[in-house]
């Protein structure tokens, strides 16, 4: 590419070579995973008139005496559609080039900040490059790759290695300088951890949701519609098949992006009650719409849900004897004889099958685990009265005759989270706030051009 131009036709060269490194995205968990569409094919840009001589780049933004170069920004685009797995199109490319501006602006207050730190207190904070070479190779390890094999993947698509180094440079540097800082004062009270414990026990009968969350964060973007069409546009690439995970870690402004956006299991009183409401009406394996809360715009991928604490669930296999509704007297009796008899022959659940099987007429299979509550009403009875191993007289359905084993019961819902746990989590949700306003006073106090 060229590097030499100015204005607007060097933002149009940015454009043109963003989407002309459109490139399939790394390998990722598929969340979710319809097949994915081509990338458009970008408008041939306008050739620039000859730049002056001794011009090497043009300026993208200036923060405070730092330069972002239009080279910087272009590199930074092709970075975020490889590791997003967002195709690229005329629609999204103006949101691609809104993020990595914003992105390397932030970096650069973030490195200034830190060297200013590192002079006044005589300390190194900066990442050096075994911490960052750290990060590559588990990059490369989640992609199956070793990272000289990652690093020429990067290459190919037209990303300088310096590229992807100063972000992970940054992003190791700043955290280590936020935990360093803040960590060490925070004080999680016990009386918070109590709270948070007698909350967690009082949400135990409700169901719980493993989910995966993206936020876009309005005062980072520059304002809430800004933050509602980024939103949008994700959503449908993600429908289209851009990985839930790669596109959390690129673009979700909270902590759980370093995970790929995974938040775990949550119950209710976790979220904000707009997300909330919306992950009830959620089944698993969906992505929610955009959900607008007071500091940005929300993106859910329920990826499971579980009964609440005080269900019970229950394991079941049977024996059973098709038998019509309307069957005679005699030809129940002849079926709830077999039942009967082959009741004490069946020694335990593992060997249900085998030995139902031997009897002519008899049908013998698993269940599955289910809710006692969701049990047709004849198995309720026995589900709720019978011990793990015992197995129950013959039960009358319309389908026919059965004998029930209940193999197995359990409470719904998973453990809640020790006092250790509940610390940890208050302590990280306190570091991204103070993160995220340390970040915002940086910006306002700089003197930030873009061009």
């Amino acid at each position: 590419m060229k590097r030499h131009l100015s204005g607007s036709a060097a933002l149009g060269v940015v454009f043109a070579c963003a989407l002309a490194a459109a490139p399939q995205a790394i390998a990722q968990q598929p969340e979710p995973a319809p097949v994915g569409t081509a990338p458009a094919e970008a408008p041939a840009a306008p050739a620039p008139p000859p730049p002056p001589q001794g011009l090497s780049e043009s300026v993208a933004a200036v923060v405070n005496d730092d330069i972002v170069s239009t080279y910087d920004l272009a590199q930074r685009m092709r970075l975020l559609i490889a590791t997003s797995g967002v195709q690229p199109t005329q629609e999204n490319l103006p949101q691609f080039q809104r993020e990595a501006l914003i992105s390397l602006v932030d970096e650069h207050l973030q490195f200034q900040e830190l060297r200013r730190v590192e002079k006044e207190q005589k300390i190194e904070i900066i990442a050096d490059d075994n911490d960052v070479n750290e990060d590559i190779d588990d990059m490369a390890k989640q992609n199956n790759m070793d990272r000289t094999q990652f690093m020429a993947f990067l290459a190919s698509r037209g990303i300088g290695a310096d590229t992807l180094r100063q972000q992970l440079r940054a992003q190791i540097s700043w955290g280590r300088w936020i935990q360093g800082r803040y960590g060490s004062r925070l004080r999680v009270g016990d009386d918070q951890i109590a709270a948070a414990q007698a909350l967690l026990s009082a949400q135990a009968s409700k169901p719980q949701y493993q989910i995966g969350e993206v936020l876009i964060d309005s005062n980072r973007v520059g304002g809430m519609p800004q933050a509602l069409a980024g939103a949008q546009q994700l959503v449908q690439q993600m429908q289209q098949g851009a990985p839930f995970p790669a596109v959390a870690r690129q673009f979700s402004a909270l902590p759980t992006a370093a995970n790929g956006g995974d938040a775990g299991w949550v119950s209710p009183g976790e979220m904000p009650p707009e997300v909330e409401a919306v992950l009830e009406q959620m089944r698993p394996g969906q992505l929610s719409q955009p959900i607008q809360v007071r500091d940005g715009v929300y993106i859910l991928y329920l990826r499971d849900k579980r009964a609440g604490g005080s269900a019970t669930l229950v394991n079941l296999k049977q024996a059973a004897v098709s038998l019509a509704q309307g069957a005679t007297a005699d030809d129940e009796a002849a079926a709830r004889a077999k039942l009967t008899a082959l009741k004490p022959q069946i020694t335990s659940c593992a060997t249900l099958e085998a030995t139902a099987g031997k009897v002519q007429g008899v049908v013998a299979g698993d269940l599955g685990e289910a809710e006692v509550a969701d049990l047709a009403p004849q198995f309720q009875d026995a589900a709720n009265k019978l011990k793990v191993g015992e197995v129950s007289d013959p039960i009358r359905t319309s389908a026919g005759l059965h004998l029930v084993a209940v193999c197995g019961r359990r409470a719904a819902g998973g453990e809640i989270a020790d006092k250790e746990q509940i610390e940890r989590r208050l302590r990280g949700q306190q570091l991204s706030m103070i993160a995220r306003r340390y970040m915002r006073d940086l910006r306002n106090s700089a003197t930030i051009e873009t061009k």
